[in-house]
């Protein structure tokens, strides 16, 4: 499977950070129903 992700690795906890931090904050107020891959490219990739 890592083979097939184009970052060529599994995701760390620290992956995860970025995108939980900006959730969190203000920065996202006006999301609504969106859906982010942190899968380092896999999903493009299939």
């Amino acid at each position: 499977m890592r083979a097939r992700i184009p970052m060529g690795r599994f995701g760390a906890l620290d992956d995860l950070v970025g995108a939980a931090v900006f959730l969190a904050s203000d920065a996202s107020a006006y999301m609504t129903g969106q859906i982010l891959y942190l899968d380092g490219g896999y999903l493009a990739s299939i």
